[in-house]
């Protein structure tokens, strides 16, 4: 109990402290607005070239929604003690400091699938898309799972804020990384070999195959090996995000740089 107090609550708490907005209208605008607009775009922009139907833009732009808070989200995470001067504070608790910082990726995977959800279900009505109402629950369980891969991804970049500077540039190179290589707006046959299969160690990369499947009726069954897929990913993120964290904590308190800016 006590440990699942520490990831839950100690997520939430971190949460609230580190992810500021000063009014609603600031959090709709950059999170719910911003990425529909970009989902209307893409999928316009594939109407025009004819290179995909309306499902594909809308499904896997919904999916990949969720990148901005959970990358961005989880790299402040780490950053952002570092920022406020309190890292020292979190790295003395003599409690795990592995599991205080897994558990901050929870709320923002919370964020990341209340964006997806929000963006999938206004652009479905504002373009037509019908989804089977017997895929709601998969359609869920991909977001979700995306979006807590997504997270730990970013915990990940979060990590490097120990050992570099500006995680501002890491976390925005990555977002663009997820946007060119995870298959959302360009077909996977349409790119070359090396994208593809980087694309597959990223997070949102199976999650959004597995939406697609289900959007277009296959059942649970046809996505259920990109859903493992994902999960995989996620874990796998989870584990380095653990590793380095404690690699950059021990290096960083030899070298006496926790606090240097």
């Amino acid at each position: 109990m006590r440990t699942l107090r520490l990831v839950t609550v100690g997520g939430v708490i971190a949460y609230r402290a580190l992810f500021n907005w000063t009014r609603p209208a600031i959090f709709v605008g950059t999170l719910l607005v911003g990425p529909l607009f970009q989902l209307l775009f893409f999928a316009y922009l594939g109407r025009q070239l004819q290179v995909a139907d309306d499902r594909f833009y809308i499904v896997g732009n919904a999916v990949l929604t969720a990148t901005l808070a959970c990358v961005f989200g989880g790299t402040l995470a780490v950053g952002n003690e570092r920022r406020y001067g309190t890292l020292g504070h979190v790295l003395l608790s003599p409690r795990s400091r592995t599991l205080v910082f897994l558990g901050r990726a929870l709320p923002y995977a919370g964020n990341g699938l209340m964006i997806a959800v929000v963006t999938l279900t206004v652009s479905a009505a504002l373009l037509g898309l019908r989804l089977p109402v017997s895929a709601v629950p998969g359609l869920l369980l991909a977001m979700a799972a995306g979006s807590l891969a997504c997270a730990f991804f970013g915990l990940t970049l979060g990590a490097l804020g120990l050992r570099f500077r500006d995680v501002w540039v890491i976390s925005n190179v990555a977002v663009a990384l997820l946007l060119l290589l995870t298959g959302v707006n360009v077909p996977a046959e349409s790119l070359p070999d090396w994208m593809v299969t980087a694309g597959r160690f990223l997070p949102i990369t199976h999650a959004a195959e597995a939406a697609r499947q289900l959007a277009a009726g296959r059942g649970l069954g046809a996505a259920a090996p990109a859903l493992g897929w994902e999960v995989l990913v996620g874990i796998g993120y989870a584990v380095l995000a653990a590793v380095l964290l404690k690699v950059f904590e021990t290096e960083s308190r030899r070298t006496a740089s926790l606090e240097t800016l």
